[in-house]
């Protein structure tokens, strides 16, 4: 595996790839990083992965300092799933001077949910993922981008950046990878005591037990079931942004009969000082 630090040698690492399969993380990996990796090999004729944890989408009192950056452990781990090329920039990289040029999603989709709760993050998710993008796509007819479904809401909102920038990118969405007790893997899992762990699964339990009330109801009973679900996690000890029922499509809320409608149940709470995010399609 090549690991590269700067844009020139990346493109220079690409330049006889004509459709590389790309997978962004931030690092500290687990296994559902390696799932898209090991699956981006059938979709293109290189694999690259990047790590860069991106200021852009901290807002000042999150994790941007503290999170973990473990750049030798994942990068043996990419090595071992058959990554070909890492790119491992500097924030002087992407980043030379302030980034006073941004991409601003559409508010319909990115100013809802997480982008309610954490003002600006898919401003600065979509702002670095382009400029990936343009490091690793530029000059290709074609390629594929992998994202994980855990981040439900981000993969939606790149699927439609690519779509709307009619980028020559493939957006492949792969399943959340999940723990033997289904708490969704995730790089923020490692914030957790013992006892947090234990009870973490606890987000995903309540979201099933909303997917499945929901089923046999009509919209107007949503706000009631999804307010029943809130009060019952927080009264675990939990702080929940939200617990909510929504259109698979454009996370608008669903109307009338809800059975045989694509739903997704989606749900944000904080356990301790650790912020976790699941969802459930249904």
């Amino acid at each position: 595996m090549l690991i590269v630090r700067t844009l020139a040698d990346l493109r220079a690492a690409l330049a006889c790839s004509h459709k590389p399969a790309f997978v962004a993380t931030m690092g500290n990996l687990h296994q559902g990083h390696l799932d898209l990796v090991q699956r981006a090999h059938a979709l293109g004729d290189m694999t690259v992965a990047s790590i860069f944890v991106n200021r852009l989408q901290f807002a000042p009192h999150e994790d941007f300092d503290s999170y973990p950056r473990t750049l030798s452990e994942d990068a043996a781990q990419l090595k071992a799933a058959g990554c070909q090329v890492l790119f491992a920039p500097a924030e002087a990289e992407l980043y030379p001077q302030a980034q006073t040029f941004k991409v601003l999603p559409d508010p319909a989709l990115a100013d809802v949910l997480e982008g309610h709760f954490r003002p600006g993050f898919f401003t600065g998710v979509c702002t670095v993922v382009m400029k990936l993008f343009q490091a690793v796509f530029a000059g290709k007819a074609a390629g594929a981008a992998l994202f994980g479904m855990k981040d439900y809401q981000q993969q939606l909102v790149i699927r439609h950046m690519v779509r709307q920038f009619a980028l020559p990118i493939e957006i492949v969405t792969a399943a959340t990878r999940r723990a033997d007790d289904g708490l969704a893997l995730s790089s923020r899992n490692g914030y957790l005591s013992a006892e947090e762990r234990s009870e973490a699964v606890a987000l995903s339990r309540a979201l099933q037990q909303l997917a499945l009330q929901a089923r046999q109801v009509g919209a107007e009973a949503l706000p009631a079931l999804e307010a029943q679900a809130l009060q019952a996690l927080n009264a675990r000890g939990w702080q929940s942004d939200y617990l909510t029922v929504r259109r698979r499509t454009d996370l608008l809320a669903p109307e009338g009969v809800l059975a045989g409608q694509a739903l997704v149940a989606l749900g944000a709470a904080r356990l301790g000082k650790t912020r976790l995010i699941d969802n459930l399609e249904f």
